[in-house]
């Protein structure tokens, strides 16, 4: 038998994307069902540059990653979350020639790790660095994980114990690698076992690793074109794999009930549930999938949206559908769940609250000004909410 890692605290701490283990659950945070440019908002700061990294948090600081001068500085970003002050912009690389990057993507897409007194901040090929949080500081860089991206970057790093593991699937390479987080040094870097497509450009993967405890040890669940993967995660070394077809995969791995849970990627993006202690397939979703945002799962349903804005609920036992509701526009930012309450958050700035129940139950709908392209964040009782210009504090407010 074999279980899963889930924190089920009160208010779980927002350090990496989509919270603990990147499963996008907030514990029972006092969120609120609906606001506006008006009302809810504790306060609203402009934001320099342009990235879709996600907010993360540790004490009184939120912290993520932005670009300038059309990718050619990138930059670290920090933002008090009392008052919402921008204390920190700090340049951590220049690129003389910036990547090339999706009309959809930015230079500043992975989402930063924090610990109390260090944020580690990645841009991909561009380099990983390390800040102290206190001073602005850059405690150490490394520029060797080299890979073309081809759209940009968008894997976001994971911390295990000491190290930092970040997956590396480009067009011209494909590997996982773990740094040192007090150094920045490589501990270990593996190449990807399973045989791809001869087209470069369907050999490339954008999705963030998960811990998960099979047999009772860890496993890192790194997923990539055509394959995921099981990895020792102090190591490197790969414990098992399961082949699919599809690639360009973005979406997190989510992890339940024994099962882990894959999007195939695009080209035909579907949902599949794996058990990894065999690898074996116990179902395949065969409607449009997400091709970018995470899916959730909560309790025996799984749900997700995708990038139409068609919203789903599955059984995630069977993978039968329960329903599917059209919300109307683009959905990049992966859902969050809170209460019993599924937040959708559209690229138009428009957020969707509905009930995570087997039947379809509207509970709120917002909107703001800006384009909502990051996931947001959990602290204190408040969404800590990127859009496309601006960094919010949403919360209950008398």
């Amino acid at each position: 038998m074999f279980g899963f890692l889930f924190l089920l605290l009160a208010a779980v701490p927002w350090t990496q994307f989509r919270g603990p283990n990147g499963q996008g659950d907030t514990g029972d945070a006092n969120l609120p069902l609906t606001w506006s440019e008006r009302d809810n908002i504790a306060w609203k700061t402009p934001l320099p540059g342009k990235g879709w990294s996600s907010p993360v948090v540790c004490g009184n600081q939120a912290w993520m990653t932005a670009a300038t001068d059309d990718g050619h500085a990138l930059h670290a970003l920090a933002v008090t979350l009392d008052t919402g002050k921008l204390v920190h912009d700090v340049t951590v690389f220049r690129r003389a020639e910036p990547v090339l990057i999706h009309s959809k993507n930015s230079h500043a897409s992975p989402t930063p790790l924090i610990e109390p007194g260090r944020v580690y901040v990645n841009f991909g090929t561009a380099g990983t660095a390390c800040l102290d949080t206190r001073t602005g500081t850059v405690l150490w860089r490394n520029d060797a994980l080299r890979l073309n991206h081809l759209v940009g970057p968008g894997s976001s790093p994971i911390l295990y114990r000491n190290l930092i593991i970040l997956n590396c699937d480009g067009t011209n390479t494909q590997f996982v690698a773990a740094l040192d987080k007090q150094t920045g040094k490589l501990a270990w870097k593996t190449k990807r076992s399973g045989t791809l497509n001869d087209n470069p450009d369907l050999q490339k993967a954008y999705s963030t690793c998960a811990i998960a405890s099979v047999a009772g040890k860890d496993h890192l669940i790194s997923l990539g074109a055509d394959w995921v993967y099981g990895y020792n995660p102090l190591t490197g070394k790969e414990l098992w794999r399961s082949g699919f077809k599809g690639f360009s995969n973005v979406p997190i791995p989510i992890l339940g009930d024994d099962l882990i849970y894959i999007c195939t990627g695009f080209g035909r993006p579907r949902i599949w549930a794996i058990r990894p202690d065999n690898t074996t397939v116990i179902w395949k979703y065969e409607k449009p999938s997400p091709a970018i945002p995470s899916p959730l799962r909560v309790g025996d349903g799984l749900y997700f949206v995708t990038e139409s804005g068609v919203a789903v609920c599955l059984d995630a036992r069977t993978g039968a559908e329960r329903w599917r509701e059209v919300l109307r526009g683009a959905h990049a930012a992966s859902p969050l769940h809170n209460r019993g309450q599924i937040y959708f958050f559209s690229e138009k700035g428009k957020t969707t609250v509905v009930a995570a129940s087997p039947q379809f139950k509207l509970l709120g709908t917002s909107q703001l000004d800006g384009a909502i392209m990051a996931t947001p964040a959990v602290a204190d009782n408040a969404f800590i909410l990127r859009t496309d210009s601006a960094l919010y504090r949403i919360e209950q407010r008398r």
